[in-house]
C-alpha cells in the first residue's frame, strides 16, 4: 500500500513528512527512518517528519528523526514546513511545546524560554554555559544552550576560515555532551545581524538550521552582541529571530513545499 508524503524545505534544510493522523506508520526508529531519508536509494531528506495526534493539550505532535535515523527534540525550519500543513497551531513535541503561525510562504514559530542550567543542556558536569571554559582546535569559550535541543555556540572574526566538516563531528561527539550537541560557529556582521554554518547533530553540515540560528542569536544576545530581536544569515538564506519579554523565542522564516508523492514503505522495511 502506498503511503502519500509531502517533501518539503526551510531554507534548502529539506524533509519529508507523513501524516500519522491519515495513514498509520511503523515504527521509524527501527531503522526505517534512515532508509527512506538516504539520498541513493531513498526519498532523501534532512530529516524526516511524523504528524501525530496530539497526547495532551495540543492540535497535533510532531516527531523527528535526522538522517541517521536518530528521534531528536526540535527542528525549527520542519516546525515552519509543518505550519504550513496545519495552520495556526499548537504542537506537542519532545522538546516542548511549540506555537505556529503561518503566513504568506512562510510562518513564524514560538519556542519555548531557552535553557541555560548545565544540566538542562545537558553538560557531562557544572559549567557556566555563558563562556564555557573549553575549546577545540582554535575554537574557544563557547555558549551553550537548549532551545529544545542541544547547541553549543562559538563566535569567530572569520566563519570562513573555520573547518567545521572537520571539527564539527568532533565536538558532536565529545564526552562533554552526553546526548551529543549541535555546532555552531558565528560571525557576528552588525549590531542586529549574524553569519552562521551549522553542524547538525546526526546529519553533518546543513544549509540552514532554525534551532541553531535561535540558539545562536539567544547566545549573541545573551553576551550582548546583538539586541533582543537579529538575522541570521546561513547559506540557505536568512531567519529572522526575536527573543521575546516573556521568555520565548520567536522565529520567522519562509517555508517552501518541493512536491508531494507516495511511498511503499515496505519496501524499506
Amino acid at each position: 500500500m502506498a503511503t502519500p508524503f509531502v517533501k518539503m524545505h526551510g531554507l534548502g534544510n529539506d524533509f519529508v513528512v507523513f501524516d500519522a493522523r491519515a495513514h498509520a506508520l511503523p515504527a521509524m526508529g527501527d531503522g526505517l527512518a534512515a532508509r527512506l531519508a538516504d539520498r541513493h536509494t531513498g526519498i532523501g531528506c534532512d530529516q524526516l517528519i511524523v504528524i501525530e495526534a496530539a497526547q495532551n493539550d495540543g492540535d497535533a505532535r510532531m516527531r523527528i528523526y535526522n538522517a541517521d535515523g536518530g528521534e531528536v527534540e526540535a527542528c525549527g525550519n520542519a516546525s515552519r514546513c509543518v505550519a504550513q500543513l496545519l495552520g495556526p497551531s499548537k504542537v506537542e513535541t519532545a522538546g516542548g511545546v511549540i506555537e505556529m503561525n503561518p503566513a504568506g510562504d512562510g510562518a513564524t514559530v514560538i519556542l519555548p524560554a531557552p535553557r541555560f542550567d548545565w544540566d538542562a543542556i545537558p553538560l557531562a558536569y557544572a559549567m557556566d554555559t555563558r563562556d564555557m571554559p573549553v575549546g577545540w582546535d582554535g575554537l574557544e569559550a563557547p555558549s551553550a544552550v537548549n532551545v529544545g535541543n542541544p547547541h553549543v555556540v562559538f563566535f569567530v572574526d572569520d566563519l570562513e576560515a573555520v573547518p567545521l566538516k572537520t571539527i564539527g563531528p568532533q565536538i558532536e561527539t565529545d564526552p562533554l555532551f552526553p546526548d551529543r550537541v549541535n555546532v555552531n560557529v558565528a560571525q557576528i556582521i552588525g549590531p542586529d545581524r549574524i553569519r552562521l554554518q551549522v553542524w547538525e547533530r546526526g546529519v553533518g553540515l546543513t544549509r540552514a538550521c532554525g534551532t541553531g540560528a535561535c540558539a545562536t542569536a539567544i547566545a549573541a544576545m545573551r553576551r550582548g552582541h546583538v539586541g533582543r530581536t537579529a538575522t541570521v544569515e546561513m547559506a540557505g538564506g536568512t531567519l529572522t529571530i526575536a527573543w521575546r519579554e516573556d521568555g520565548a523565542i520567536a522565529m520567522t522564516g519562509p517555508a517552501t513545499t518541493a512536491f508531494r508523492g507516495e511511498v511503499d514503505l515496505n519496501a524499506f522495511a
